[in-house]
């Protein structure tokens, strides 16, 4: 901050300002477009993005439903999102997003353990992990000489992935105290899950769909637990 302070006294260069959590539609919107979901569309109709089962049924007596859109449309921006006044979408009401009942001037932010159980469990993220994780997967490792240095193969794959898993998140490198902590939680989750068949592809697969042909699911289930852990991040969620 002391340098920011020194370099930019005037903050003409926006150097630094407060710290806010991201919009409830943005929270989901790059959770999205990290994961490699979110659909570029423009304009059409609104969507009906997944959302706890039942939710309608309760609130309007079994007579409307929540017809979850299919397709790209179920990873539209939440901007499209359809919105009802009287049963609002969920996700976005933990996160402080108006129910447009009536006019809001400004969103008052508030931090919640809700919050944090929508981002660990919800459906919507949880496919996000499970499509960053396949994201992480699918990419073309270059081994550099740093990577190779005192570290066999295969340590040197998780490693460099989780780099760039991390990059693609927080928009910087991350050190290698993270790197070791990560590395860490994916080693757990592969033994955790190496004896759990059943429950390793459920991880990998749910609500997202099949693996691709031949895929490891262990590895994924593995993979998913990290993104997820990634997608949780303070600085994931929080305009810095």
């Amino acid at each position: 901050l002391q340098h920011h302070l020194d370099k930019d006294p005037a903050n003409i260069l926006l150097s630094r300002g407060p710290r806010f959590r991201l919009p409830a539609e943005t929270v989901r919107d790059q959770a999205l477009s990290v994961s490699g979901l979110l659909s570029s569309k423009i304009g059409g109709p609104s969507v009906f993005p997944p959302q706890p089962e039942g939710l309608w049924q309760a609130a309007f007596n079994g007579e409307r439903d929540w017809k979850t859109s299919e397709g790209e449309d179920r990873w539209r921006r939440g901007v499209y999102t359809f919105l009802r006044r009287s049963t609002p979408y969920p996700s976005m009401v933990v996160f402080d997003a108006p129910s447009r009942e009536i006019c809001t001037i400004r969103r008052i932010s508030t931090n919640t353990p809700l919050q944090a159980f929508v981002t660990l469990n919800d459906p919507v993220f949880v496919e996000c992990a499970q499509a960053l994780s396949r994201r992480i997967l699918a990419f073309e490792l270059r081994n550099t000489l740093a990577d190779r240095v005192h570290s066999s193969a295969a340590r040197s794959e998780d490693v460099a992935r989780l780099r760039q898993a991390y990059l693609w998140c927080m928009a910087r490198p991350a050190s290698e105290e993270v790197i070791e902590v990560l590395l860490e939680l994916l080693t757990e989750q592969r033994t955790h899950y190496q004896s759990q068949d059943a429950a390793a592809l459920a991880m990998a697969t749910d609500p997202l769909g099949p693996l691709p042909s031949g895929a490891n699911a262990v590895e994924h289930a593995a993979w998913t637990v990290v993104a997820n852990v990634l997608l949780n991040m303070d600085e994931f969620l929080n305009k810095n």
